[in-house]
Protein backbone atom coordinates (compact mmCIF):
# COMPACT_ATOMS: atom_id res chain seq x y z
CA UNK A 1 0.00 0.00 0.00
CA UNK A 2 1.62 3.48 -1.02
CA UNK A 3 2.03 6.61 1.09
CA UNK A 4 -1.98 7.64 0.14
CA UNK A 5 -3.30 4.31 0.85
CA UNK A 6 -2.43 3.28 4.37
CA UNK A 7 -4.95 1.46 6.98
CA UNK A 8 -3.68 0.12 10.18
CA UNK A 9 -5.27 -1.85 12.86
CA UNK A 10 -4.97 -1.89 16.90
CA UNK A 11 -6.67 -4.32 18.88
CA UNK A 12 -7.42 -2.97 22.66
CA UNK A 13 -8.97 -4.84 25.29
CA UNK A 14 -11.77 -2.96 27.63
CA UNK A 15 -9.83 -3.83 30.70
CA UNK A 16 -7.22 -6.37 32.09
CA UNK A 17 -9.11 -9.74 30.31
CA UNK A 18 -11.82 -7.57 28.90
CA UNK A 19 -13.56 -7.70 25.75
CA UNK A 20 -11.36 -6.53 22.45
CA UNK A 21 -12.78 -3.53 20.41
CA UNK A 22 -10.91 -2.62 17.44
CA UNK A 23 -9.08 0.42 16.14
CA UNK A 24 -8.17 1.72 12.63
CA UNK A 25 -6.48 3.99 11.81
CA UNK A 26 -6.33 4.94 7.43
CA UNK A 27 -6.51 7.23 5.17
CA UNK A 28 -7.33 6.73 1.29
CA UNK A 29 -6.79 8.74 -2.23
CA UNK A 30 -8.40 5.87 -4.61
CA UNK A 31 -10.03 2.88 -2.29
CA UNK A 32 -13.33 2.06 -2.50
CA UNK A 33 -14.91 -0.41 0.01
CA UNK A 34 -17.40 -3.01 -1.66
CA UNK A 35 -20.59 -3.18 -0.22
CA UNK A 36 -20.61 -4.64 3.55
CA UNK A 37 -21.55 -4.57 6.62
CA UNK A 38 -20.27 -5.03 10.52
CA UNK A 39 -21.61 -6.69 13.69
CA UNK A 40 -20.72 -3.78 15.62
CA UNK A 41 -21.63 -0.42 15.76
CA UNK A 42 -18.89 1.67 13.89
CA UNK A 43 -17.93 5.19 15.08
CA UNK A 44 -15.63 6.98 12.98
CA UNK A 45 -14.23 10.97 13.15
CA UNK A 46 -13.32 12.07 9.77
CA UNK A 47 -9.82 14.08 10.11
CA UNK A 48 -8.67 15.00 6.69
CA UNK A 49 -10.52 15.52 3.28
CA UNK A 50 -13.92 14.20 1.86
CA UNK A 51 -15.60 11.05 2.34
CA UNK A 52 -18.88 9.65 0.30
CA UNK A 53 -20.69 6.73 1.84
CA UNK A 54 -23.46 4.68 0.27
CA UNK A 55 -25.89 4.04 3.53
CA UNK A 56 -29.53 3.69 4.18
CA UNK A 57 -30.12 3.61 0.52
CA UNK A 58 -28.73 7.50 -0.18
CA UNK A 59 -25.65 9.14 -0.21
CA UNK A 60 -23.57 10.88 2.52
CA UNK A 61 -20.34 13.08 2.98
CA UNK A 62 -18.46 13.17 5.88
CA UNK A 63 -15.91 16.36 6.38
CA UNK A 64 -12.84 17.34 8.60
CA UNK A 65 -14.65 16.74 12.33
CA UNK A 66 -17.50 15.09 11.48
CA UNK A 67 -18.79 12.01 13.12
CA UNK A 68 -20.00 9.19 11.12
CA UNK A 69 -22.30 6.24 13.15
CA UNK A 70 -22.95 3.31 10.95
CA UNK A 71 -25.48 0.60 12.82
CA UNK A 72 -24.68 -2.56 13.27
CA UNK A 73 -25.88 -5.42 10.02
CA UNK A 74 -26.05 -1.71 7.79
CA UNK A 75 -24.70 -2.40 4.41
CA UNK A 76 -22.64 0.12 3.32
CA UNK A 77 -19.81 1.29 1.01
CA UNK A 78 -17.00 4.23 1.07
CA UNK A 79 -14.73 6.04 -0.71
CA UNK A 80 -13.22 9.41 -1.53
CA UNK A 81 -15.46 12.35 -2.50
CA UNK A 82 -12.64 14.70 -3.28
CA UNK A 83 -9.55 14.37 -5.57
CA UNK A 84 -7.20 14.26 -2.27
CA UNK A 85 -8.83 11.28 -0.67
CA UNK A 86 -9.92 11.21 3.03
CA UNK A 87 -8.84 10.26 6.29
CA UNK A 88 -10.14 8.59 9.26
CA UNK A 89 -9.84 7.05 12.78
CA UNK A 90 -12.57 4.65 13.61
CA UNK A 91 -13.45 2.25 16.26
CA UNK A 92 -15.80 -0.98 16.26
CA UNK A 93 -17.58 -1.21 19.55
CA UNK A 94 -20.47 -4.05 20.57
CA UNK A 95 -23.73 -1.98 20.70
CA UNK A 96 -24.24 -3.04 24.56
CA UNK A 97 -20.95 -0.37 25.51
CA UNK A 98 -24.02 2.45 24.49
CA UNK A 99 -26.24 1.11 27.06
CA UNK A 100 -24.70 1.74 29.97
CA UNK A 101 -25.56 5.32 30.94
CA UNK A 102 -28.98 5.13 29.12
CA UNK A 103 -32.62 4.41 29.23
CA UNK A 104 -35.25 3.71 26.61
CA UNK A 105 -33.94 0.42 24.75
CA UNK A 106 -31.21 0.20 22.47
CA UNK A 107 -29.69 3.65 21.46
CA UNK A 108 -30.74 3.59 17.56
CA UNK A 109 -29.02 6.77 15.77
CA UNK A 110 -31.12 8.04 13.02
CA UNK A 111 -28.34 10.63 11.39
CA UNK A 112 -25.21 8.96 10.51
CA UNK A 113 -23.06 12.11 10.30
CA UNK A 114 -23.32 14.42 12.90
CA UNK A 115 -21.60 17.53 13.87
CA UNK A 116 -20.56 17.86 17.63
CA UNK A 117 -16.93 19.58 17.61
CA UNK A 118 -16.07 18.84 20.93
CA UNK A 119 -16.84 14.86 21.51
CA UNK A 120 -14.99 14.95 17.95
CA UNK A 121 -11.95 15.86 19.47
CA UNK A 122 -12.42 13.62 22.33
CA UNK A 123 -13.01 10.48 20.11
CA UNK A 124 -10.25 11.26 17.71
CA UNK A 125 -7.89 12.41 20.85
CA UNK A 126 -8.77 9.08 22.75
CA UNK A 127 -8.37 6.44 19.42
CA UNK A 128 -4.67 8.61 18.53
CA UNK A 129 -3.41 7.53 23.05
CA UNK A 130 -5.00 4.16 22.27
CA UNK A 131 -3.64 3.71 19.12
CA UNK A 132 -0.64 4.48 19.92
CA UNK A 133 -0.57 2.22 23.73
CA UNK A 134 -3.63 -0.11 23.75
CA UNK A 135 -3.48 -0.10 27.42
CA UNK A 136 -6.55 -1.85 28.80
CA UNK A 137 -6.99 0.11 31.89
CA UNK A 138 -6.82 3.60 29.47
CA UNK A 139 -8.90 1.95 26.91
CA UNK A 140 -11.93 1.48 29.46
CA UNK A 141 -12.01 4.03 31.71
CA UNK A 142 -11.73 6.47 28.02
CA UNK A 143 -13.94 4.36 25.60
CA UNK A 144 -16.96 3.09 26.94
CA UNK A 145 -17.29 6.76 28.50
CA UNK A 146 -17.32 8.23 25.09
CA UNK A 147 -19.81 5.65 23.64
CA UNK A 148 -22.08 6.98 26.52
CA UNK A 149 -22.09 10.43 25.45
CA UNK A 150 -22.47 9.55 22.01
CA UNK A 151 -25.72 7.61 22.49
CA UNK A 152 -27.05 10.20 25.15
CA UNK A 153 -26.52 13.00 22.84
CA UNK A 154 -27.48 11.87 19.74
CA UNK A 155 -29.43 8.57 20.22
CA UNK A 156 -33.13 8.03 20.34
CA UNK A 157 -32.01 6.70 24.09
CA UNK A 158 -32.45 9.06 27.27
CA UNK A 159 -29.49 9.65 29.76
CA UNK A 160 -29.96 7.91 32.91
CA UNK A 161 -29.98 9.20 36.71
CA UNK A 162 -26.41 10.57 37.43
CA UNK A 163 -26.79 10.31 40.71
CA UNK A 164 -24.36 8.29 41.95
CA UNK A 165 -24.74 7.72 46.17
CA UNK A 166 -21.84 7.43 48.36
CA UNK A 167 -19.48 8.85 45.49
CA UNK A 168 -16.63 9.82 48.06
CA UNK A 169 -16.50 6.28 48.96
CA UNK A 170 -16.73 4.69 46.02
CA UNK A 171 -13.92 6.68 43.92
CA UNK A 172 -11.50 6.52 47.26
CA UNK A 173 -11.95 2.33 47.09
CA UNK A 174 -11.16 1.98 43.64
CA UNK A 175 -8.43 4.63 44.30
CA UNK A 176 -7.16 2.17 46.90
CA UNK A 177 -7.73 -1.15 44.68
CA UNK A 178 -5.73 0.62 41.48
CA UNK A 179 -2.86 1.68 43.71
CA UNK A 180 -2.60 -1.51 45.26
CA UNK A 181 -2.21 -3.49 41.87
CA UNK A 182 -0.94 -0.98 40.01
CA UNK A 183 1.08 -3.84 37.70
CA UNK A 184 -1.99 -5.68 36.95
CA UNK A 185 -5.25 -3.23 37.56
CA UNK A 186 -8.36 -5.19 38.29
CA UNK A 187 -10.58 -3.81 35.44
CA UNK A 188 -13.42 -1.32 35.98
CA UNK A 189 -15.83 -3.68 35.08
CA UNK A 190 -14.85 -5.88 37.78
CA UNK A 191 -14.76 -3.40 40.52
CA UNK A 192 -18.04 -1.71 39.30
CA UNK A 193 -19.61 -5.79 39.57
CA UNK A 194 -18.14 -5.65 43.39
CA UNK A 195 -19.75 -2.62 44.20
CA UNK A 196 -22.93 -3.68 42.56
CA UNK A 197 -22.57 -0.65 40.41
CA UNK A 198 -22.52 0.19 36.35
CA UNK A 199 -19.47 0.62 34.59
CA UNK A 200 -20.69 4.03 33.72
CA UNK A 201 -22.09 4.88 37.78
CA UNK A 202 -18.68 3.80 38.58
CA UNK A 203 -16.74 5.95 36.00
CA UNK A 204 -18.98 9.17 36.85
CA UNK A 205 -18.14 8.38 40.76
CA UNK A 206 -14.09 8.46 39.88
CA UNK A 207 -14.60 11.28 37.67
CA UNK A 208 -16.45 13.33 40.29
CA UNK A 209 -14.59 13.05 43.24
CA UNK A 210 -11.37 12.16 41.96
CA UNK A 211 -11.43 15.12 38.84
CA UNK A 212 -9.61 12.85 36.25
CA UNK A 213 -10.64 9.33 34.75
CA UNK A 214 -9.05 6.41 36.72
CA UNK A 215 -6.52 5.57 34.27
CA UNK A 216 -5.06 9.20 34.30
CA UNK A 217 -5.28 8.97 37.99
CA UNK A 218 -3.20 5.67 38.02
CA UNK A 219 -0.53 6.82 35.44
CA UNK A 220 0.09 9.90 37.55
CA UNK A 221 0.65 7.72 40.47
CA UNK A 222 2.80 5.53 38.30
CA UNK A 223 4.70 8.26 37.79
CA UNK A 224 5.21 9.44 41.47
CA UNK A 225 6.37 5.92 42.14
CA UNK A 226 9.05 6.23 39.44
CA UNK A 227 10.55 9.31 40.57
CA UNK A 228 12.22 7.35 43.76
CA UNK A 229 13.17 4.71 41.39
CA UNK A 230 15.07 6.82 38.97
CA UNK A 231 16.60 8.81 42.19
CA UNK A 232 17.59 5.58 43.37
CA UNK A 233 19.68 5.64 40.16
CA UNK A 234 17.72 2.95 38.09
CA UNK A 235 17.03 3.75 34.33
CA UNK A 236 14.18 4.75 33.27
CA UNK A 237 13.70 1.08 31.07
CA UNK A 238 13.86 -0.43 34.34
CA UNK A 239 11.65 2.05 35.97
CA UNK A 240 8.73 1.32 33.53
CA UNK A 241 7.85 -1.94 34.23
CA UNK A 242 8.58 -1.94 38.07
CA UNK A 243 5.70 0.68 37.79
CA UNK A 244 3.28 -0.27 35.35
CA UNK A 245 4.14 1.38 32.19
CA UNK A 246 4.17 -0.68 28.95
CA UNK A 247 7.80 0.09 27.93
CA UNK A 248 9.53 3.16 28.68
CA UNK A 249 7.95 5.80 25.85
CA UNK A 250 4.57 4.69 27.90
CA UNK A 251 6.87 5.73 30.89
CA UNK A 252 8.00 9.30 29.01
CA UNK A 253 4.56 10.46 27.84
CA UNK A 254 3.28 10.44 31.34
CA UNK A 255 6.73 11.37 32.60
CA UNK A 256 6.43 14.61 30.43
CA UNK A 257 3.08 15.30 31.14
CA UNK A 258 2.86 14.87 34.96
CA UNK A 259 6.34 16.64 35.58
CA UNK A 260 7.12 18.36 31.68
CA UNK A 261 10.42 16.49 31.73
CA UNK A 262 11.33 12.92 30.58
CA UNK A 263 12.47 10.57 32.92
CA UNK A 264 16.11 10.90 31.52
CA UNK A 265 16.01 14.30 32.24
CA UNK A 266 14.82 14.39 35.81
CA UNK A 267 17.14 11.52 36.64
CA UNK A 268 20.28 13.21 35.42
CA UNK A 269 18.90 16.44 37.44
CA UNK A 270 18.67 14.72 40.77
CA UNK A 271 22.00 13.14 40.57
CA UNK A 272 23.73 15.75 39.08
CA UNK A 273 22.43 18.04 42.10
CA UNK A 274 22.86 15.09 44.48
CA UNK A 275 19.30 14.85 46.27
Amino acid sequence: MNAREQASWTRARLGRSGPPLDLLTARFARHVYAPHAHEELTVGVTIGGLEVIAYRGGRIHSGPGSIVVLEPGEMHTGGPAAPDGYAYRALYADPSLLGDGTVGGRPHFREPVLDDPELARALRAAHTDIARCPDPLEAESRLPWLLTALARRHSTARASDDTVPGADRIAHAVRDRLAGELLAPPSLADLAAELGLSRYQLLRAFRTTMGIPPYAWLAQYRVHRARRLLESGLRPAEVAGLVGFADQAHLTRWFRRVLAVTPTAYRNSVQDTGT
